[in-house]
């Protein structure tokens, strides 16, 4: 199925499905607010049959966006946006810790008939202005299938320390709160995700069970508010990012149905890890939207039919 793609220098990349339906809106511009962690996001994103599947600047959170790479505890630094956990004190805000995301550029820029790939360059910068890491962000929109009723978006990161001591990357609960890991890429869902289903291979077990778990996917599936029709999305780690010869650091999900619906792929939920001086890492994730509630047979098959 062919895709249109429109890019609004400076502001945003849309990506749009055969019939006009914009599936994918990665924003770029900074936001105004520096208390939300100025960076790059992807919202709205959208199933073919054109149902919204992220939630934006929720009342609860105002920095969850869409889709977006963050890191909560960072050398001090939140790189999340919002208020800071410190243990014993609980969530503060701080704003002298918030960091920002710099977009610097766009190096790769490919459109084919029914693919969107681009690699984007950008800098992490702390609240005091210095320079702390670079990366080299992927994002790919492809498979997109009116017959399945599903499109897949491939999102990578290869990020680099530039400051000349250890960067030390960790969460809440690596500062001391229980089952709170969150950090990394996060998905954060509209209203009506909340008490979704959440799925896992070979499992039935609900999202509390899933939460710090590891495995290769996730699902979460919902039925909608407003009209009648349910939407699935599917989180899946490259086979690398669970390899521990491979992967700087083993990650687990953090998921949650209740009170908000919302999916991590945790770097550094139980463990904090440092990147030393000069030294990289990289993870590659997809998401797969889906129109339809999806079991886990359906989600194994299709993942199998979609290598890498």
């Amino acid at each position: 199925m062919s895709i249109r793609v429109s890019h609004v220098h400076g502001e945003h990349i849309a990506v749009e499905a055969a019939d006009g339906t914009e599936i994918l809106r990665y924003v770029y511009r900074p936001d105004p607010d520096t208390f939300e962690a100025r960076k790059p996001y992807a919202h709205p994103v959208r199933t073919l049959a054109g149902r919204t599947v992220t939630g934006y600047r929720p009342n609860d959170h105002r920095w969850h966006k869409g889709l977006q790479m963050t890191a909560s505890h960072l050398s001090g630094q939140n790189f999340w946006g919002g208020n800071c956990y410190v243990h014993g004190q609980g969530y503060l805000p701080l704003p002298e810790r918030v960091g920002s995301m710099r977009h610097d550029g766009f190096p790769a820029f490919t459109v084919e008939d029914d693919r969107l790939a681009f690699t984007e360059e950008l800098t992490w910068v702390e609240n005091g202005g210095a320079e702390w890491a670079r990366e080299e962000r992927g994002l790919a929109v492809h498979s997109v299938d009116e017959e399945t009723g599903a499109w897949a978006l491939d999102w990578s990161i290869r990020l680099t320390n530039l400051r000349d001591e250890p960067l030390v990357f960790g969460s809440p609960t690596t500062a001391g709160r229980e089952m709170a890991g969150y950090t990394g890429l996060q998905w954060r869902g509209p209203r009506d995700f909340t008490g979704g289903t959440v799925l896992a291979p070979d499992t039935d077990a609900d999202a509390d069970k899933v939460m710090g778990s590891q495995g290769p996917w996730i699902a979460f599936t919902t039925e909608h508010d407003e009209f009648d029709g349910h939407s699935t999305l599917v989180f899946a780690h490259a086979p690398e990012n669970l390899d521990p010869n491979s992967a700087i650091h083993e990650s687990h999900w953090f998921v949650r149905s209740e009170p908000f619906p919302t999916v991590a792929f945790s770097w550094a939920f139980f463990e904090e890890f440092e990147l030393p001086p000069g030294e990289s890492f990289a993870y590659r994730y997809r998401v797969v939207v889906a129109d339809g509630a999806w079991d886990g047979d359906r989600v194994g098959t299709y993942l199998e039919g979609l290598p890498w």
